[in-house]
């Protein structure tokens, strides 16, 4: 498909969709406020069409949603002061005398709030699910080149450009570029905090030393990888991809360049580049006026108040606080401050920074009204627009609320969603220290952030996940990203994600006693400075034969002990029960609160001190968000914290309608399933092929490599069939040569091969009917390695694929009488035999088998998937 017929679909697509869910104006441009068709515009060379899309870039509506904000904005700033520096004085006295009416707390609302424990402080344990995330992450910073980075940074300084520009978003003809440099910055700070590692603060530092030598040669302020020209197209409503959006990610990587490496430097380069952008603005209010300001925030401006307001919060500057306010966009926080639910037709992830930064402003201002719209704003996401990874979004915008079963394709939850909403929640856990929010955040971390990358590959992600039945993350629109040629949005806020893993275990608070809340068991240790306590958290390996979640906590000395009380407050999480849940300090049972509560400890702590937690796991459904009662039988299955996923290429329908509880239909897979499995394979010529299930049929394909569908179907269990109730001591196959067996798919639990006749093709069948029987023997070639199977009821007839196998070639039934008459018998035991091996695949620790109404499913973590086929959403009939 040529790139201008792609983009032309997708317009299609787009426009079918703003026109049934009522796109706003105010989201940007619809379609155009989609990243995704902006870069195919960008990329196309068909000048009609660009034309033609971006003619509707002028036919913006007018927000009508300023009167909830009409009281909170200077309706005329400067529109006649000709003089700069009187101008500026009027700004700040205006927006002073404003700001008096409407916040409470002048010094904001910080000293209530739970703290943030530095990254510097916390280690993740390198063996755990999110070490392991962290380390891939780290291996992909250090593979990025900072003359690759900065290349059109120079460019557009006028600078002599070493090296070669990236690819994709960040070409150097894409209007979006620099968007992931920033994001490297914030990563790679974030990073260092999280491991101190030496070569990536080189790294680091050695980017930021180029960027600031790019703006002293520009001598105004300006940094960017684009010209100062696309500003004036911004300024004037004229078609530009964003360029605030980029700015934020700049300014926001140079602010923690700062606050988290210490680099002075880069607070110098931020102020600078926000006393540029606040001329901007300024003007552009003198010479028009503030409506003309907020109409030209239809073009998405990321998380610009954001960064504002936390730039105000270390420098105390009045322009930096009336700056941030002024890219609070009215026509999306009005809805919210008055406490609309209308956010469908809303591009998600243009908006959800815009309440990031509001929520940020009630953290500086104190002002109560922006602490109601970020949790309206919460509610009403988590209750009508998030699926059951904590995700949101569909084609990267909102739709009806409690409507999405009719959603669910191959471009759900954009990740860039997530990353921000886990901002949301976080903001609000640490101002009301409330359960629903830390479990949001657990829930979203650990089925949304963890499922982005594609196992331990690094500069490996995806872009949106998908959650049709029998979809893959290999297979949506941008399927996996590459290292050095895609650079989304959502690479940005990946390499961020994985970078700060360790940032909301804890959170602290003052007071005379000093507190210390844990709401993430996720193995660390921690330095707690406050309370001069040094802690060691280890959880347990999860898996589905034990249900039980098991996490210890002990307590080492530090160089000043506090020789005070601290208390440590654990959240008991809503996913485990009371009944049968234990906890221990030092030996000594604790009483336990009911789920959904804290778990608080005072007392004098010393070193050798041990904390453990025993709790059940339980294994729960939950519904789509949608309140059509036909669409009621469509859930999700949960155990614990981890969303389960069953391989699947489209069936979704399982079996509860004799069952009284989960448990009836789910059954736990035991760890020793594992020796169990094996792969079939043959050698041809220079080549070599797996047996493989395709189309319901056996064939000889092409040797697959781990994490896809062929690997799934690649791999069988061995099941001795004389004595199955010996599995457990069944640790090796090669234990089963001489014996009956029964060979069942991977993903097909209680499915089995079977044969259907002499010359048939082999296939499979739904139960262990005789012709599924086979008896495993030496292979017939009298290879050491190799195997043969004999049909149990067709005794001297033999799984057989040809004397010279291919890639395709028809797996059937073949017997020795056969090849003598035909004169073939060294071609037959050729072709008879197989190199029986480990399976491709492998069943994770977590995993169960689903009892489905056509077959059963094979389920785990949707996290452990790479780019198999899976179903998250069953329709459970009960």
């Amino acid at each position: 498909m040529s790139p201008s017929i792609l983009v032309k679909v997708l317009l299609l697509v787009l426009s079918h969709l703003c026109r049934q869910i009522f796109c706003k104006e105010c989201t940007n441009i619809p379609p155009l406020s989609s990243h995704t068709l902006r870069y195919e515009l960008e990329s196309s060379t068909n000048q009609t069409l660009k034309q033609d899309k971006y003619s509707h870039y002028y036919q913006h509506l007018t927000p009508t949603d300023d009167s909830a904000w009409s009281s909170l904005f200077p309706r005329k700033m400067l529109k006649e002061d000709e003089e700069k520096d009187d101008g500026e004085q009027r700004w700040a006295m205006l927006y002073r005398n404003i700001k008096k009416g409407i916040v409470n707390n002048n010094n904001g609302g910080g000293d209530s709030f739970l703290r943030e424990v530095s990254l510097h402080d916390v280690r993740l344990d390198p063996g755990s699910v999110f070490g392991q995330a962290q380390q891939t992450n780290l291996e992909y910073l250090l593979m990025l080149d900072v003359d690759s980075l900065a290349w059109s940074f120079r460019k557009t300084a006028g600078l002599s450009t070493p090296g070669e520009p990236y690819g994709g978003w960040e070409k150097p003809e894409m209007e979006l570029r620099g968007h992931f440099v920033g994001h490297y910055l914030s990563a790679s700070a974030q990073m260092w905090a999280s491991t101190h590692n030496e070569t990536l603060k080189e790294k680091m530092d050695a980017l930021v030393s180029a960027l600031s030598v790019c703006q002293d040669k520009l001598q105004t302020g300006y940094l960017s990888a684009f010209p100062s020209e696309f500003f004036d197209r911004f300024e004037a409503v004229k078609p530009v991809w964003a360029p605030y959006y980029t700015i934020h990610k700049i300014l926001a990587g140079l602010l923690d360049q700062y606050t988290l490496a210490g680099n002075d430097k880069a607070l110098k380069m931020t102020i600078w580049m926000v006393d540029y952008f606040y001329g901007r603005v300024q003007n552009v209010i003198k010479k028009y006026s503030i409506e003309r300001h907020w109409y030209s925030l239809n073009e998405e401006t990321g998380g610009m108040n954001d960064v504002l307001y936390k730039l105000y919060s270390v420098t105390g500057n009045e322009k930096h606080l009336l700056l941030a306010h002024l890219f609070d966009k009215p026509c999306f926080l009005g809805l919210l401050a008055v406490k609309a639910d209308d956010i469908s037709g809303f591009h998600a992830n243009t908006h959800i920074p815009v309440v990031v930064g509001s929520q940020m402003r009630y953290e500086v201002t104190g002002d109560p009204l922006y602490k109601e719209i970020g949790t309206f704003f919460m509610d009403i996401v988590n209750s009508s627009h998030s699926y059951a990874t904590g995700g949101t979004s569909v084609n990267e915008f909102w739709t009806n609320p409690k409507r999405l079963a009719d959603t669910l394709n191959t471009e759900n939850e954009e990740s860039c969603t997530t990353y921000n909403m886990l901002k949301v929640s976080r903001h609000l856990f640490r101002w009301t220290k409330e359960m629903a929010y830390a479990d949001y955040y657990e829930r979203a971390l650990t089925n949304g952030v963890l499922t982005v990358q594609r196992g331990r590959d690094p500069g490996v992600m995806i872009y949106m996940l998908p959650l049709s039945h029998g979809s893959s993350k290999a297979h949506s629109y941008h399927g996996w990203g590459t290292k050095y040629d895609s650079f989304w949005c959502c690479y940005g806020t990946g390499i961020e994600s994985f970078s700060k893993l360790g940032d909301s275990i804890y959170f602290e608070e003052g007071g005379k006693t000093p507190s210390l809340y844990i709401i993430q068991y996720i193995s660390s240790s921690l330095n707690w400075r406050a309370g001069n306590i040094s802690l060691r958290q280890e959880v347990d390996p999860i898996v589905s034969s034990d249900q039980r979640f098991r996490v210890a906590f002990t307590f080492a000395s530090t160089e000043h002990p506090s020789g005070g009380t601290a208390t440590l407050k654990f959240r008991i999480p809503l996913w485990t029960y009371s009944d049968g849940a234990k906890a221990s300090i030092n030996g000594q049972d604790l009483p336990l609160l009911n789920p959904g509560n804290f778990l608080s400890i005072s007392k004098n702590w010393s070193p050798g001190d041990k904390i453990t937690f025993d709790m059940p796991l339980s294994i729960r459904t939950e519904a789509i968000k949608d309140d059509r009662p036909e669409y009621s039988s469509f859930k999700a299955i949960f155990y614990g914290p981890y969303l389960l996923a069953g391989l699947s290429d489209g069936e979704w329908e399982i079996d509860a309608t004799s069952a009284t509880s989960v448990s009836d239909w789910l059954t736990p897979i035991p760890p020793y399933y594992n020796s169990h499995l094996i792969s079939l394979s043959q050698e041809s010529g220079q080549s070599a092929f797996a047996v493989t299930i395709s189309n319901a049929s056996l064939k000889m394909e092409n040797i697959p490599p781990p994490g896809n569908n062929s690997a799934v179907r690649s791999t069988f269990r061995i099941i001795p069939k004389e004595d199955p109730k010996q599995l457990k001591n069944f640790t090796n196959p090669k234990d089963a040569i001489g014996k009956l067996v029964v060979l069942e798919p991977f993903n097909s639990p209680g499915m089995a091969i079977a044969h259907n006749g002499e010359g048939a093709n082999l296939g499979v069948v739904t139960e262990y009917s005789s012709a599924a029987v086979f008896r495993l023997v030496g292979g017939l070639d009298g290879g050491d390695s190799t195997v043969s199977l004999e049909s149990n009821d067709r005794e001297g007839c033999f799984v057989y694929s040809g004397a010279d196998s291919e890639n395709g070639t028809t797996i059937k039934l073949r017997c020795k009488s056969t090849s003598l008459v035909d004169n073939d018998e060294d071609g037959f035991k050729k072709g008879a035999s197989f190199s029986m091996g480990k399976g491709f695949s492998e069943y994770d620790p977590i995993s169960f088998v689903a009892k489905g109404k056509q077959r059963n499913f094979l389920l785990s973590p949707l996290l452990s998937l790479r780019d198999e086929s899976y179903t998250v959403y069953f329709n459970i009939h009960s």
